[in-house]
């Protein structure tokens, strides 16, 4: 399995293995007392929320539900962040979301995979971090894996799939997702 300084991988039976589904269990537990809440409910949402991710976000975070997540202790939210309802977000690997961020509904960031060879799929967990700059729209039904950073000012429009990298002040789309265009900040 490939590695570098982003990249974590957790060999199946392993302590750290172990760990990782108890990670799970408890964010199953959580997510189905958050998922009972409705939008009117946003103080209790962001008390939830921030049990689950185990840090306190800004009373200007907002959040409908649903929300699935693999264990949450790996997400990290910034100030004035939307999140639409039916979002999962695997983030086994890290996920950091910027300041001003909104995130349209049936979004998936998805830290977390496993050996592409046959023999290998079923030896572990690979996760890389996924990073969401400052001021950026991700539009509904997007997908963005590990290992991807998403530049300050940017738009990922609908349905589009995220695989590398996408710079600042552009407006992204497609699978995989390229640059359309500039966009003035």
């Amino acid at each position: 399995m490939p590695n570098d300084d982003r990249t974590k991988i957790i060999a199946r039976r392993t302590p750290e293995s172990a760990a990782m589904v108890a990670s799970v269990k408890r964010a199953m537990t959580m997510t189905s007392i958050l998922n009972r809440l409705t939008f009117d409910d946003a103080t209790e949402i962001r008390t939830v929320f921030s049990d689950l991710i185990g840090a306190p976000v800004d009373d200007s975070f907002s959040l409908i539900p649903p929300f699935y997540t693999t264990g949450g202790e790996h997400i990290r939210i910034g100030r004035n962040v939307f999140i639409n309802q039916n979002c999962t977000l695997y983030d086994l690997g890290g996920i950091d979301i910027g300041d001003d961020v909104m995130i349209g509904p049936n979004v998936s960031l998805i830290t977390s995979s496993h050996p592409i060879e046959p023999s290998r799929r079923r030896d572990g967990v690979i996760a890389k971090p996924i990073v969401i700059g400052k001021n950026v729209w991700i539009a509904a039904g997007v997908t963005i894996i590990g290992g991807v950073t998403v530049g300050e000012n940017a738009v990922v429009a609908a349905g589009s799939v995220v695989t590398k990298n996408v710079p600042a002040d552009t407006l992204v789309a497609g699978n995989p997702a390229r640059v359309i265009r500039s966009i003035a900040a």
